[in-house]
């Protein structure tokens, strides 16, 4: 299920931060992840007993490494967990739900071995608004370049579900779930508008399957 709303001011201010490359989610995008090292286990019981929220982020590989670990990028997305089951070997299946994106405004001292920030979601504060028109998407080219993407790299689709998919679930679906570099994963967060991440996600389709099947993509989109 999505996330309940929330008011901007019962925003955390200080949030716990996972930092996981490849790893993208959106407002609205559910995440599942296999929680299993030590620091992200405390970290999520930690979450779970103070409004089950914590940041995803992606290191910044072009970032100097600091005393808490990889440089990260500078944005990021508040996810609240909304499902969560622990195995019989100890890890945690969680599901985090989208809610804002946030930058950071600085690092704080790490929690049980895990690191922690000071956010600031002033500049995404409409990804709250639930009532928020569908985004405008060229459905026939967004289809179009996600054809030859998925047969480039062999990934199998069931066109039918594809198909039967609205507009804005599907550029949410494919963009947090398609195997983009790190920089172009981060470019699709920082979009600054629904409209502008599915016309960025069109352009990161057409250039995969391009660079795949000749070994010379275009230059490719850089987040800010």
């Amino acid at each position: 299920m999505a996330a309940p709303p929330i008011e901007p001011g019962a925003l955390p201010a200080e949030i716990a931060v996972f930092p996981l490359s490849g790893a993208l989610l959106l407002p609205e995008g559910r995440l599942p992840l296999n929680i299993f090292e030590a620091r992200y286990l405390a970290m999520t019981q930690d979450s779970m007993a103070a409004g089950r929220m914590f940041g995803m982020i992606q290191p910044d590989p072009a970032a100097p490494r600091g005393e808490t670990g990889p440089g990260l990028y500078r944005t990021g997305c508040l996810g609240r967990l909304t499902s969560f089951a622990e195995t019989e070997d100890g890890r945690f299946l969680i599901t985090l739900t989208g809610m804002i994106r946030f930058r950071v405004v600085e690092e704080l001292e790490m929690r049980r071995g895990y690191r922690r920030l000071r956010a600031d979601y002033s500049p995404f504060l409409a990804d709250l608004d639930t009532k928020a028109p569908p985004p405008a998407v060229d459905r026939p080219a967004l289809l179009a370049a996600l054809r030859p993407y998925f047969q480039a790299r062999g990934i199998e689709a069931n066109w039918e579900a594809v198909e039967q998919t609205t507009d804005a679930a599907l550029v949410l679906t494919l963009a947090m779930v398609c195997p983009f570099e790190v920089p172009e994963k981060q470019a699709l967060l920082e979009a600054a508008t629904p409209a502008d991440r599915a016309a960025m996600l069109i352009a990161l389709l057409q250039m995969g399957a391009h660079g795949t099947a000749s070994g010379d993509a275009p230059p490719r989109p850089r987040p800010s």
